[in-house]
């Protein structure tokens, strides 16, 4: 059975699914899922593509910023938590930078978060990395908890303002899924008030409270060092300016905004709010670091040298490796335009190099 007709039967037998329901199930239904299946949803032959598997920069890059959080945190052991990290491209690219760092490597160990993938198909780095369906087990972490492209697959709830607000759930009649609405029952009225923002009339959004889940937890595994959160999304005064939501489908590489074909055949993602991170995040004990985009993330931390460095080396990733490196050099700091990044940290004001071109944290709140 398809993962289409197991919503159906689900809506059979229960009634309509919140939409977040929905999203999770099409999603994440174990082996059936569009992030659990075996079919590989990434690069070419897939339906997008992630900066990591574009080019392994991306990954370099990062491992150039975990040096200097490394330092910050006194030099010592140093964990890196990467959630969602997929078939662990990302881990792969920055160890093999960090592995010539030999103090930090020594003492790094390497945690991924990934609940769809089997660990045991990607056999590289035994010694330094560890694979976890959850963060259930892990406290006390000093170092830094990474996400990249994440926090927008969480599902979430979908809201229309009518005369009061309204949440969109999901029914089944006529032979296809259909929409229909139910008055809120508090929950999400409380999300919108504490971002002081005040829908009008025939408005439509979405509102990730898991993503709120995973910042509590972020913040409960942390004893000290950074949350480094890059992803699709916008502060509050912009994520708002978007009346009918920011929910994407991706298919082949074609965008679409019907989340109700292709059930768990295609992606389904929503812009991320930056504010409620930051908003949520003060609340379970992160501070602000700073937030800027991909482009001036990775312009600060010397992406430009770098490249020169390699070019210098007769490092190639492929036959033509100048417009290799060019290609790649545009992508993570052109076309990905709308990735940005957020980081905030627990026990350590200091200032990071990556964050030259910064909000201040008033901006993150800002409604208009």
């Amino acid at each position: 059975m398809c993962v289409a007709d197991l919503i159906k039967e689900k809506i059979r037998a229960t009634g309509p699914l919140s939409f977040r329901d929905f999203m999770e199930a099409a999603l994440y239904t174990p082996h059936q899922g569009y992030y659990c299946s075996s079919k590989n949803r990434i690069g070419k032959n897939g339906d997008f593509y992630t900066s990591p598997h574009f080019t392994p920069l991306f990954g370099e890059m990062i491992a150039r910023q975990m040096e200097e959080m490394w330092r910050l945190t006194g030099g010592n052991e140093f964990s890196i938590v990467e959630f969602g990290g997929g078939n662990g491209r990302l881990c792969l690219d920055i160890l093999e930078y960090l592995k010539d760092n030999y103090e930090l490597y020594k003492g790094l160990h390497y945690y991924i978060i990934e609940k769809s993938i089997q660990p045991e198909k990607i056999p590289f780095y035994h010694d330094k990395v560890s694979w976890l369906p959850d963060s259930d087990s892990l406290q006390n972490i000093s170092g830094c908890v990474l996400s990249n492209e994440l926090v927008d697959n969480l599902s979430v709830h979908r809201v229309q303002m009518e005369e009061s607000l309204q949440e969109i759930f999901v029914d089944y009649f006529n032979n296809e899924f259909v929409e229909v609405c139910k008055n809120d029952d508090g929950v999400l009225q409380d999300y919108l008030s504490q971002l002081n923002v005040q829908l009008s009339a025939g408005y439509h959004t979405e509102i990730n409270l898991d993503a709120l889940d995973w910042i509590r937890e972020t913040a409960r595994i942390l004893k000290k060092g950074f949350v480094l959160t890059i992803d699709y999304g916008y502060t509050n005064r912009e994520f708002y300016h978007y009346q009918q939501g920011n929910l994407n489908c991706y298919y082949q590489h074609t965008r679409n905004t019907n989340p109700y074909i292709h059930v768990g055949e295609q992606d389904i993602t929503a812009h991320i709010n930056f504010s409620a991170l930051y908003h949520w995040g003060l609340k379970y004990g992160l501070d602000y670091s700073g937030f800027t985009t991909q482009q001036y993330f990775l312009r600060s931390l010397g992406i430009a040298h770098h490249i020169q460095q390699m070019e210098r080396k007769g490092r190639a990733y492929c036959s033509n490796e100048g417009e290799m490196l060019n290609l790649s050099y545009r992508f993570l700091t052109g076309m990905s335009s709308k990735l940005n990044v957020l980081i905030q940290n627990k026990g350590i004001n200091k200032q990071l190099q990556c964050l030259q071109f910064n909000s201040a944290p008033e901006e993150l709140l800002r409604c208009n």
